[in-house]
């Protein structure tokens, strides 16, 4: 049996970036990183977006050179993936029945795509965006496919539906609640959205559910069958309806959690010695009011593998890092900071038709989060504003010519 005085489940940004953190810190004991892909670590925000548009090639989408891992003293196991874990014994069984031993285990394992539970949901022609290889299979058949059939009204939908408008393919998007973004921003920037991928020739369905996928005898769906009985003709469909967190083997094995494996804020499952950070681990997030939540960005993963190799390393820290996102659609740049969770009022900077402006949302006069398009400006000063959780003048803070800078200082 291999072991390992570290070994980190799961080769996205969070596992990696504990890696790295931990050799920065000059640890020097030995390090596992297991990926249930064989690629070595990359970037997945591009997937939804330059990488599936064909702008970026794989190399330049890594996120360290392929030798960087073994030159830093880091053991990277392809097409590992965990069964179980023994937290008494300190080892993984993996699905190939090869075990691996652990003297902490930092559990890193993201999630799975959340798939439609309806007919021809398993069709041929019915994608993911969360892995290369989805996105592989998805370039495979572009040639094939006119007609782009994307369930769900995210990030990942909407992000989709802009790479497929601009490759010229008839695009649709089915979204079950009344307007798109709805988990993550206001009605105004919802609002905002669906007007630019209407104006771009989206079919944009809102309050709209699926019922099944008409498939044919190879297997293939045809048409999206609405439960209004609407019948829409398709040659892929993409489905972007969130993840399931990956945490079975972990709370199998004793961990707490439920919608994904709950940790304190130095990243501590309830297990002795067995880390969780990233997409999978649900915290109480001091920019969420305190609410136990799970957060599925790049900026999570990075600033919990800090958190997780500094308590490693005997200099534990807390999390406290202020939430940021991001999502390109056409030349629009939404920049994201905070968390809008529970905002009573919204403040609007400068003029969505100008294609430029801010949302700056408040909870009890605070200003917990600011949604800023194609306004740089507003998101970098508004971070400290998030940070210090500030309380500013409306008048000012919808005086979209004044910085938010000025108006930290009035």
């Amino acid at each position: 049996m291999d072991a390992y005085d570290v070994v980190i489940v799961g080769a996205g940004h969070a596992g990696a970036q504990t890696a790295i953190n931990l050799r920065q810190a000059k640890f020097d004991g030995s390090i596992a990183l297991l990926g249930d892909e064989r690629a070595p670590p990359y970037e997945r925000p591009p997937l939804s977006k330059e990488y599936l548009a064909g702008d970026k090639p794989f190399d330049r989408i890594l996120l360290r050179p392929e030798t960087f891992w073994s030159e830093r003293g880091i053991a990277f196991h392809g097409g590992s993936r965990v069964a179980a874990v023994d937290a008494m014994d300190r080892r993984l069984r993996l699905a190939d029945d090869r075990h691996v031993g652990f003297g902490k285990l930092v559990w890193a394992a993201g999630g799975s795509p959340r798939m439609l539970p309806c007919p021809g949901a398993n069709a041929a022609n019915i994608h993911a965006i969360r892995r290369k290889r989805d996105v592989d299979t998805i370039r495979e058949q572009l040639d094939e496919a006119k007609r782009i059939v994307i369930v769900g009204g995210g990030y990942i939908g909407l992000e989709a539906a802009a790479v497929m408008r601009k490759l010229g393919k008839q695009v649709t998007v089915i979204e079950a609640l009344d307007r798109v973004l709805a988990r993550v921003a206001g009605p105004i920037l919802s609002r905002f959205y669906e007007g630019e991928h209407r104006t771009q020739g989206v079919d944009l369905r809102l309050d709209a559910t699926l019922e099944m996928f008409e498939t044919d005898e190879r297997d293939r769906a045809t048409a999206a069958i609405l439960t209004s009985g609407e019948a829409i003709a398709m040659d892929m469909g993409i489905v972007g309806i969130g993840i399931v967190p990956e945490v079975g083997p972990l709370v199998s094995a004793g961990a707490a959690g439920g919608n994904g494996v709950d940790i304190d804020s130095q990243c501590r499952t309830s297990l002795p010695d067995i880390y969780a950070i990233g997409d999978c681990a649900a915290h109480g997030n001091p920019y969420a009011d305190g609410a136990h939540i799970r957060i599925e960005s790049v900026q999570n993963a990075n600033d919990m593998a800090r958190v997780a190799a500094m308590s490693i390393m005997g200099a534990p820290v807390d999390y406290d890092a202020v939430p940021w996102f991001w999502s390109n659609q056409y030349d629009l740049r939404l920049q994201t900071v905070g968390l809008s969770i529970g905002f009573d009022d919204c403040v609007l900077r400068g003029d969505p038709a100008s294609r430029s402006f801010s949302l700056a949302y408040l909870r009890g006069g605070q200003l917990i989060a600011l949604d800023c398009v194609n306004r740089t400006k507003d998101y970098a000063q508004g971070r400290a504003l998030v940070a210090a959780k500030a309380v500013p003048d409306k008048e000012q803070l919808a005086d979209g010519e004044r910085t938010l800078k000025e108006v930290a200082l009035a």
